[in-house]
């Protein structure tokens, strides 16, 4: 069997543990099973939006993800990350069921379902979530036709969700989470800011870094992209040339970017409570030389094009830890590693703030009499990293968009999981779309309509109800 990581957020800090949930009758509201194959994480969920009780509107009642262990590799290993989806699907599908929460006393077959070691009935879900994409075509396939499969078996509805557009909402999931302390639905959250239309995105990880425009839950704008790398993959690169060998066989992961955070912060936040941004372009794109002689230039330095770049940053990480052993026969110093580090994620952290300013002064200039964004949601696997959030808000104040807010989910929730598609698949089914059982998996699927697919409606499998 593959070794595996296996992630029960209901027994994290903050969140009652998974074996109270459920155990007492429940308000009904919207109650979908949704499951996350798109890449090396194996996640399902069950989460209930109460639309009867506003100040309790929603429950994540089950989500545990199972990651790929691909350590050997030092990255995803795309059959591995197959096997892993494969072997664990119907064990986390199993496992969930009793988290449903309990049907009312009069209860028909129809509405619920039998548990064997339930002596009540369980609420069936209104309907089953899974990632139709973007992401790798096998490993969607596996996820997708579970959800098919359960939608079948229960006779219920059937939703496709774009794995982007689930990220850029998932702000709304958390600021909508019950947060009652003396509850057993209670869950912490980081924020209470509900990002309202319109609002901007930017989605960073190991695949993707792009600007999102969204106007409505289906209509989003892709503003900028990045021409080469993900910001997520140029950290990683980065990190398995700054950090020491040690540290690489001592990851639990391959999420070589957390592990290179940790390494150039390992006191938090006390470490970047110094930062200063650059309060203008010029002194933003000037060079800065360190004391050890080398210095990283930023992306697109003499451009304000609306695109993002990050190849040119790890390829001059890995020729500055090459040129220190070409030139001095020694491995790198402990402390030039860690300033590395932070400098490879400064300029990183400061390109997409930049871009992510002109953008906001495009915007402004359009309308100017019009609705402003008030709102920028950080999503995706690399908003975990604190030190970007530092960034962002520095950078915004700086510029003149301190009205902005800058809201990110609390981490476990950056990563790729289930309950970001649950919540993607009820806001699409509150407003009456499904998926047609023949639909497929997309490996490719751009969120924006005048792309040439569509964006989110795009693909054919849409009905509306």
């Amino acid at each position: 069997m593959l070794n595996s990581r296996v992630t029960t957020v209901a027994l994290r800090k903050g969140v009652r543990a998974a074996t109270r949930w459920g155990t007492r009758p429940q308000n009904r509201g919207l109650l979908t099973l949704a499951i996350e194959t798109s890449c090396d994480d194996t996640s399902v969920a069950i989460v209930e939006k109460n639309t009867e009780s506003p100040a309790h509107p929603t429950t994540i009642h089950f989500l545990e993800n199972v990651t790929a262990d691909t350590r050997e590799y030092q990255g995803i290993h795309p059959i591995l990350a197959l096997y892993s989806h494969q072997e664990n699907m119907a064990k986390l599908v199993q496992k969930a069921l009793p988290y449903l929460p309990f049907a009312p006393e009069n209860a028909t077959p129809h509405n619920s379902v039998a548990l064997s070691d339930d002596a009540r009935m369980r609420r069936k879900p209104d309907f089953v979530s899974s990632t139709r994409g973007p992401g790798m075509r096998s490993n969607l396939f596996v996820g997708l036709d579970t959800g098919k499969a359960l939608s079948v078996a229960w006779q219920i509805p059937f939703l496709g969700v774009h794995h982007m557009q689930a990220h850029l909402l998932t702000p709304r999931l958390v600021s909508s989470l019950s947060r009652d302390a003396g509850s057993n639905n209670a869950i912490s959250s980081s924020s209470t800011i509900t990002p309202e239309f319109p609002f901007l995105s930017i989605l960073v990880s190991g695949g993707h870094s792009m600007l999102v425009n969204s106007s409505s839950v289906t209509d989003h704008t892709v503003m900028a992209s990045s021409t080469d790398i993900a910001i997520g993959e140029c950290l990683d690169k980065s990190a398995r040339e700054i950090l020491p060998k040690e540290t690489i066989q001592a990851s639990k992961s391959t999420m070589y970017g957390k592990a290179l955070e940790q390494f150039a912060f390992p006191n938090g936040s006390a470490d970047y409570a110094d930062y200063r941004p650059p309060t203008t372009r010029t002194e933003e794109i000037a060079k800065r030389p360190t004391q050890y002689g080398w210095y990283l230039t930023p992306p697109f330095a003499n451009t304000r094009d609306l695109e993002f770049s990050f190849s040119s940053i790890a390829s001059k990480v890995k020729r500055i830890v090459a040129q220190k052993a070409e030139l001095t026969g020694q491995e790198m110093s402990h402390e030039e590693r860690a300033f590395l580090a932070r400098e490879t994620m400064r300029v990183s952290f400061e390109h997409l703030a930049s871009r992510t300013v002109i953008a906001l002064e495009s915007l402004r200039r359009v309308n100017p009499c019009g609705e402003q964004v008030k709102t920028l949601v950080i999503s995706g696997g690399v908003a975990a990293n604190r030190f970007l959030m530092t960034v962002f808000r520095s950078f915004l104040d700086v510029r003149g968009f301190g009205h902005v807010e800058v809201v990110a989910p609390p981490p476990y929730l950056c990563t790729d999981n289930a309950a970001m598609i649950a919540w993607a698949g009820i806001e699409m089914f509150e407003r009456g779309w499904r998926s047609d059982l023949s639909c497929r998996v997309l490996r490719k699927w751009s969120l924006d309509p005048q792309a040439e697919d569509g964006g989110v409606l795009g693909p054919p499998g849409w009905q509306k109800v």
